[in-house]
């Protein structure tokens, strides 16, 4: 496993960007439907990988992932304003979470997603009312037209972990692990753009700073890990995986700057563990999953000794998943190995 460590801090240090009142006041500006989300032992799993593995479930929801909270943050402010459209570039989850949000207020919402972009998670954005524009290329190549549409036609522009909202909507996650969980060694979260890294690393670093915050991303879309280990912005050419809702090529300056500051540890995991991760959360805890959501899990598979014996969180981020692919990921493997039995 390619890994780097960081000595843990006490608490945050500028800069900063994010602000402990502020993630405490979003909570009022959430749905109900996306707050509160099952938190669990899962001994069957825990047992598995040598630990005490607490399951954070934010797949729970009406768009099954954890971007509700970071849209719903923004929405409410934006319709403070006065706004009436708004505009984002996503992979998916994103996009699901800004219809809902969107549609909610009165807002209308268009959504620009990469050819690439997984159908499933695009029907379900037009089916929650948001227009949706597609363009040759990945999310990279998503977020400049984004960017055109919103000077164009005067929307207000989303851009994920870039606007502080999605990373203190997220960190409402830190908050409901802290008040239900228990004491924790370890919190494993999904990196990709760095929204739920950095909020809920804030989170902790603020309240339960001792806590080891670890961010997990693919090797096959490492942007953000890589800039993290160099300390400044690292960009790629091109990504290689099937955890497409972490699946950036260039990193947000200003993101990185606050996981710089709330990271202790940032994992790089293989395809084959994220795969092996969705079949244990399928196999021992009966949870149909993205890929994304199992990265927690693949780095606890490649890197036992850290965790073992340990008391340790994993956010489970999404479970957007097109049926064909989790059939052919995850199922038909969980059968293979029944059969072996």
């Amino acid at each position: 496993m390619c890994s780097e460590k960081r000595s843990a801090r006490a608490g945050p240090r500028a800069p900063v960007r994010l602000d402990l009142d502020r993630i405490r006041s979003a909570v009022s500006r959430i749905a109900p439907v996306f707050r509160n989300t099952p938190q669990y032992v899962c001994p069957p799993l825990g047992e598995a990988l040598g630990c005490e593995l607490i399951l954070k479930l934010e797949t729970a929801n009406p768009i099954r992932c954890f971007k509700g909270r970071g849209t719903e943050t923004v929405m409410a402010r934006l319709a403070d304003s006065g706004a009436r459209a708004a505009v984002c570039a996503s992979a998916g989850n994103l996009g699901q979470a800004l219809a809902y949000s969107g549609r909610s207020r009165g807002i209308s919402t268009t959504v620009v997603a990469g050819s690439s972009a997984n159908p499933y998670k695009l029907e379900r954005i037009r089916a929650l009312g948001a227009a949706v524009r597609i363009v040759d290329g990945d999310i990279e190549a998503a977020r400049r037209l984004a960017r055109q549409i919103a000077a164009r036609e005067g929307a207000f522009l989303l851009e994920d972990s870039e606007n502080i909202d999605t990373c203190e909507g997220a960190g409402t996650i830190g908050l409901e692990l802290l008040e239900g969980a228990g004491p924790l060694d370890a919190v494993l979260v999904a990196l990709g753009g760095g929204a739920m890294a950095t909020g809920v690393g804030y989170v902790f670093k603020r309240l339960a700073p001792r806590v080891e915050i670890v961010a997990v991303q693919p090797k096959g879309a490492p942007a953000m890990a890589l800039s993290w280990r160099a300390g400044s912005i690292v960009e790629t050419d091109r990504t290689d995986t099937i955890a497409d809702g972490v699946a950036g090529r260039f990193p947000i300056p200003a993101v990185l700057d606050d996981l710089l500051v709330v990271a202790d540890h940032v994992a790089l995991v293989e395809e084959d563990s994220i795969i092996a991760g969705m079949r244990m959360l399928y196999g021992r805890a009966g949870l149909i999953v993205e890929p994304s959501a199992a990265l927690g899990v693949a780095a606890i598979l490649e890197d036992p000794s850290r965790y073992s014996g340990k008391r340790v969180a994993t956010i489970i981020c999404g479970g957007n998943v097109i049926p064909a692919d989790f059939e052919r990921w995850v199922t038909d493997g969980v059968s293979r190995a029944s059969t072996a039995c």
